[in-house]
């Protein structure tokens, strides 16, 4: 399928038609509008400095069901010992902009680019997108962010700038959005450091079924609370190993 380069308010094409590395369209712009109807169609931006907005659906999709995740046992004793407090929703910003200029191996630069704060840091601000937050002595030292329609999330980034400080917010959040009935988590591509929480790969067909079944299903809206048992309850009863 040829790219379609966005004119306006026009639609995105039919991600399912995209070639394997899964570039939909290029242009169109970064308002909410436009950020929730390209979730809603299992679609998202990925882009550098300098570059048009480039939109994503890849071949196959990274995705992990929340009753699969996996908790190996030394993250399971790490957790016991309580090293930090998680909250969520507390430090949007804080989160997206520590993403941004944590460096990553293979990466010479950021894809997370101004705009792209500014975005996500407006759908936070109207209840779509959120953070999860480990706090260490009133520090932030680790997160991730992801934007959250009915029954899915969509997880962009993470970072930690302390031991497992990012391992131990998402499992957290993971836990609490099952409770909520949020099942389905897609973590976009595929990494090493996801597959070992229980993540797989799935065609885009499969994936972009699930989507637009999901997507439909009542929002749970921000500002998020974890509720106060999910640490001790993980380390209770998480009885998986990896």
């Amino acid at each position: 399928m040829p790219v379609r380069f966005l004119l306006g308010d026009e639609a995105f094409p039919d991600p399912s038609r995209a070639a394997a590395d899964g570039l939909v369209a290029v242009g169109g712009d970064l308002g909410p509008g436009r950020l929730l109807d390209a979730y809603r169609r299992g679609i998202f931006p990925w882009y550098e400095q300098g570059q048009p907005i480039l939109w994503y659906s890849p071949d196959p999709r990274f995705v992990l069901r929340a009753r699969d995740l996996r908790i190996s046992r030394s993250l399971r004793r790490r957790m016991a010992d309580r090293p930090y407090e998680v909250r969520l929703d507390t430090a949007f910003q804080g989160v997206i902009e520590a993403c941004a200029a944590t460096p990553r191996p293979g990466q010479d630069g950021t894809w997370i680019t101004d705009d792209m704060v500014r975005a996500y840091t407006e759908l936070h601000g109207l209840g779509w997108a959120h953070s999860a937050e480990s706090w260490l002595d009133g520090r932030l030292v680790g997160g991730l962010y992801g934007v959250s329609i009915g029954g899915l999330f969509f997880g962009e980034s993470m970072f930690a700038w302390a031991d497992d400080a990012s391992k131990i917010a998402f499992v957290s959040l993971v836990r609490q959005m099952q409770r909520w009935g949020i099942e389905t988590i897609d973590c976009q591509v595929p990494t090493d450091h996801l597959a070992r929480f229980g993540a797989g790969a799935w065609p885009r067909r499969e994936f972009l079924r699930v989507v637009a079944e999901l997507v439909g299903s009542p929002s749970r809206m921000g500002p998020w609370r974890l509720d106060g048992d999910i640490p001790s309850s993980l380390v209770r009863t998480e009885g998986r190993t990896s």
